[in-house]
């Protein structure tokens, strides 16, 4: 399996923007946020971060955001972002690797990961390098394809709660291209967490069962 370069992601920021704010997705990313505790003077990573949306929910919160992705477009379109919104809160985007997070050992204290480590030809390089950043007690937070994603199963949802266009579109991508590189049971990433240190490990069904949004302790 090939590793993708940030070049490759440079043109789809327009798509992966729009894919942020579907209803489906944004209310992943609610769930997300809610499951990932308080970011009240916290420290907060997103390895992946594409133009920051997640990051946005915590505007007003987290002492300081940082976002982390490959493409240099990406950074841009997230800086511009938060060049627009109002808040007080530090934050900072670099283009980075997931698998070299440019960052000293246990300086977050949540890291989070959406729709990225099932895209790296290694996700464990992914996975360690997030809990290397997260400082003791802190928390990871990912969201993933579950083993059960696929085009068939994602259409038929999409089809069971009416969504249609952009919506529809976005979903079926998603699960045609996670067939093609990494999809999880909750069995194997409670193993790999845990083998790497992680604790208390638990995972929450969203989009019918078809992803899971995983929470680890460190």
């Amino acid at each position: 399996m090939r590793k993708m370069d940030g070049a490759e992601f440079d043109s789809l920021v327009s798509f992966f923007d729009g894919m942020a704010r579907t209803n489906w997705l944004s209310k992943v990313h609610d769930q997300l946020k809610e499951m990932s505790g308080t970011w009240r003077s916290k420290e907060i990573l997103d390895v992946g971060c594409g133009t920051g949306r997640l990051l946005t929910r915590g505007l007003n919160e987290a002492d300081r955001i940082v976002g982390v992705d490959l493409s240099e477009e990406m950074i841009t379109a997230a800086k511009e972002l938060f060049q627009t919104s109002n808040t007080a809160t530090k934050n900072d985007f670099i283009v980075g690797d997931a698998y070299h997070l440019p960052f000293e050992d246990e300086t977050f204290d949540c890291a989070l990961s959406t729709c990225v480590m099932f895209l790296l030809p290694e996700p464990e390089k992914g996975i360690t390098e997030m809990l290397r950043v997260t400082k003791k007690s802190g928390t990871i937070v990912m969201l993933n394809p579950s083993e059960t994603m696929n085009p068939e199963r994602a259409s038929s949802y999409a089809d069971r709660n009416q969504m249609t266009g952009f919506e529809k579109e976005t979903l079926v991508k998603w699960s045609n291209v996670s067939t093609r590189r990494h999809r999880y049971s909750e069995q194997y990433l409670s193993s790999v967490l845990t083998k790497l240190g992680a604790k208390k490990v638990t995972h929450q069904p969203v989009v019918g069962g078809l992803a899971m949004i995983t929470v680890a302790q460190k």
